[in-house]
């Protein structure tokens, strides 16, 4: 479960902002739209982001996704001397020489943690870890570049100071040598699953694969149908093809992909829709290759299914960026509402996801604390507040009010006749 995330210096990112799935003591969805994490602290289940183009929304996904990459797979992934992929904020002398800051505070098996790590593209500065097992917050580990202290409670991580690498996360070394604590946050992180709405393939390969699960694939037709997209079925088709049968058409670069394989594992998903006669009785059932037939929006929102059911069922976080991509509306509130609801919502999942939609963007849908919005000022760097900053008449309209500009995150336009006028008079 998160709580918050603090980002500063990385991408859009100039000063250290922080978003937060804590509840704010307001008497809005509060038996719908939250949840108590343990017993005291109320977490939100959803949360949207709203921003112009370029303001800053995917930055903050990327920002999460550079945390749990580094997190879990710097220790494995990385060699020594080899740089770290991260993007400092480039519009300011101001930050040339500071490091990137990242911090995340959550909740797993009922434990509070406190994870953080400061870095460039060459080293770690800082990192840290603490938890709060009773209330009080204690040091796990603290580290000062290469200079590291352990507390009481993380002895796994005695002997293996001189293992960790400058360009490497302690936790991520440590977790490869089995330590236990060190092992539960890098499986929080697993369970923290980030997505692009933009990428079918991203979750493609998990869809097929859960398709292929007898006890998972109920659930992704029960999903389908309740979306009324008219699939009755689905099933997993696999080939295996020769390297030398492959098509003639097939890309050069992508023929390359495969050069040194002798055959290639071919995975397609055929979709079944009924079959009517002249009089609209049912006759039969009609297979259709999905990525072939189906249009984009049907294909994602198949493709998505998966990873979404699977959070429900396990309790997870599920980060997806541009999900308003190709999807109707009525299947962005449908989404949501499955996350918000008590009934289906039993394992205590969240789903955070940046949008343009406003179509979600309601009274009906949204607490204030839930809808969260991403600027850029005129220096290029980006800022995060939520609805919940702003005084709101009890009968506001989100949606329209966010259109007109109250809570800004909207692009400012010039009038196009100015330029076109421009362009007639050269």
């Amino acid at each position: 479960m998160l709580i918050q995330f603090s980002v500063g210096n990385f991408m859009s990112f100039k000063d250290i902002q922080t978003f937060s799935m804590l509840a704010s003591a307001i008497n809005e969805h509060e038996e719908d739209n939250v949840f108590s994490a343990d017993g005291k602290m109320r977490l939100l289940k959803s949360a949207a982001i709203y921003g112009a183009n370029a303001s800053g929304k995917s930055n903050l996904i990327r920002a999460l996704s550079f945390v749990k990459r580094f997190a879990v797979d710097s220790s494995t992934l990385s060699q020594s001397g080899e740089g770290i992929p991260v993007e400092k904020f480039k519009l300011s002398s101001e930050t040339e020489g500071e490091p990137c800051l990242f911090e995340l505070i959550f909740i797993y098996e009922k434990v509070k943690y406190r994870y953080g790590f400061q870095v460039n593209d060459k080293r770690v500065y800082r990192e840290w870890l603490y938890f709060s097992p009773k209330g009080q917050e204690a040091k796990l580990f603290e580290r000062e570049e290469q200079v590291i202290s352990l507390g009481g409670s993380f002895k796994e991580g005695k002997g293996l100071e001189e293992k960790v690498r400058e360009n490497a996360a302690f936790l991520s070394v440590v977790a490869q040598f089995n330590g236990p604590v060190s092992l539960k946050i890098l499986d929080w992180f697993r369970g923290f699953n980030i997505i692009s709405g933009l990428n079918d393939v991203e979750y493609g390969a998990f869809a097929r694969k859960k398709l292929a699960d007898p006890k998972f694939k109920p659930s992704i037709m029960e999903f389908l149908k309740v979306a009324d997209l008219g699939i009755e079925d689905a099933k997993l088709i696999e080939e295996i093809i020769p390297f030398d049968k492959l098509p003639k058409e097939m890309p050069d670069h992508v023929r390359q992909v495969f050069k040194d394989s002798k055959e290639i594992l071919k995975s397609n998903i055929n979709v079944a829709h009924k079959k009517f006669d002249k009089n609209n009785k049912f006759i039969s059932f009609e297979e259709f290759e999905l990525d072939a037939s189906e249009s984009e929006g049907t294909k994602k929102l198949f493709y998505i299914s998966a990873p979404i059911i699977d959070t429900l069922n396990s309790g997870k976080i599920l980060v997806i960026d541009e999900m308003d991509s190709r999807l109707h509306p009525a299947l962005m509130k449908f989404i949501v509402k499955l996350f918000n609801s008590p009934k289906i919502n039993k394992n205590k999942a969240q789903l955070i996801f940046a949008s343009h939609d406003i179509g979600s963007l309601t009274r009906a849908m949204f607490r204030r604390d839930q809808i969260w919005f991403a600027e850029k000022d005129e220096y290029g760097a980006t800022s995060l507040f939520s609805l919940l900053d702003y005084k709101v008449r009890k009968d506001a309209s989100f949606d329209k009010d966010y259109l007109l500009g109250k809570y800004g995150a909207v692009p400012i336009l010039t009038d196009p006749s100015d330029i076109f006028e421009e362009m007639s008079d050269g």
